[in-house]
């Protein structure tokens, strides 16, 4: 269903620390305006709503709703962004779908592939938009990326891909966050941080699936109050039918990284940044094609490296990914039929996260 008018009313369900990001890129978007927020109780969505308003303001406040049913049932709401923990997730979805409004919610989006198909099952029978979301898939870095791979002169023929995305969680983290509890985030660290590089080891390979994968949970950890323990350190080596690899380390015990190496056979591509950018105006990536050079008892590795980069803020200012992201799908919803290319790429995330994480042995 298009939009009526040239304005996306958002609804927000949750209270998430990152949805004040997104309220901000709502702001900044071209055609957004935050029009509600819902919480479990009325007093914790105004406080959130007081909040954000006094650092980032609508001219109008938006309203605060006491529970998720009664935001999806107003008739002043269009989408709603969903930072829901993941075991909510699913549910909140399907019924936003049922009432008619345009989604776009946090990952995974949902416990298993088998839920993502039931989501965007309900999502085209309604006539309404889904995207997940993974911001990087919003920087104009990739249409960068995508045109140096594509160049034979860069680094040929991929070979290998290697990524890591990790940050060293506290004690309080460890024992109180949603993301140490089984019954919210079952995935753990592969849900939140391995979701990114499942997704950018996927889209560097033009969307295949592996043919095989080897995973391993290195570690766990598991919140005072949950079942169950979650992954903490993750690790998975992929195959794929054109002769890449893959891998991945992913984990909540080594301090921020957030890199990613392109191998090919006439050089590589270096990315220290490729989910949160790093502080400035500008993201990019290094292309590197060293050269050994020996004269008789003389050798010598040189290095031959050539930085690409664009203007674009790390985040908060457009252009910025989170403010792209919001930008892009406002434009979806002016078409006559929703996209369901991104529902495609969040059902392939999840597929290979399904089978990473049965591979190590680990189960809901």
């Amino acid at each position: 269903m298009p939009l009526k008018s040239e304005t996306c009313r958002w609804g927000i369900l949750s209270t998430a620390g990152i949805a004040k990001k997104n309220w901000r890129a709502i702001s900044r978007s071209k055609h957004g305006q935050v029009v509600a927020v819902a919480s479990r109780d009325t007093g914790s969505a105004q406080r959130f709503i007081d909040e954000c308003q006094a650092n980032c303001p609508f001219e109008a406040s938006p309203k605060a709703f006491g529970n998720y049913q009664s935001l999806l049932e107003s008739k002043d709401v269009d989408a709603v962004y969903i930072p829901l923990p993941t075991g909510l997730r699913k549910e909140w979805i399907l019924a936003a779908a049922k009432h008619g409004k345009h989604i776009l919610a946090e990952k995974p989006a949902a416990l298993t592939a088998a839920d993502v198909q039931e989501i965007l099952d309900e999502c085209k029978r309604n006539k309404v938009q889904f995207m997940d979301g993974v911001m990087f898939m919003h920087s104009r870095r990739l249409e960068q990326l995508r045109q140096t791979l594509q160049d034979p002169s860069a680094i040929g023929a991929i070979k290998r891909i290697a990524t890591q995305f990790s940050f060293n969680g506290d004690t309080e983290f460890r024992t109180k966050n949603i993301r140490s509890n089984s019954s919210y985030e079952p995935h753990g660290s592969l849900g939140d941080l391995g979701w990114y590089t499942i997704r950018m080891i996927l889209w560097i390979n033009g969307w295949r699936m592996p043919t095989s994968i080897t995973s391993r949970c290195i570690s766990t950890l598991q919140g005072d109050s949950s079942p169950k323990p979650v992954p903490m350190e993750f690790s998975a080596e992929m195959q794929f039918d054109n002769g890449v690899s893959a891998n991945f380390y992913c984990s909540f015990a080594t301090e921020h990284q957030q890199w990613c190496h392109i191998s090919g056979e006439k050089g590589s591509i270096w990315i220290d940044d490729f989910v949160l950018p790093l502080y400035g105006s500008n993201v990019g990536f290094d292309l590197n094609q060293p050269e050994f050079v020996t004269d008789v008892c003389d050798f010598h590795m040189h290095r031959r490296t050539k930085r690409f980069s664009i203007a674009e803020y790390d985040s908060g200012h457009s252009p910025s990914q989170e403010i792209n992201m919001f930008d892009n799908f406002h434009n979806l919803l002016r078409g006559s039929s929703p996209e369901e290319s991104w529902g495609r790429m969040t059902l392939q995330t999840q597929q290979v996260l399904d089978a990473v994480f049965q591979s190590a042995g680990c189960t809901l």
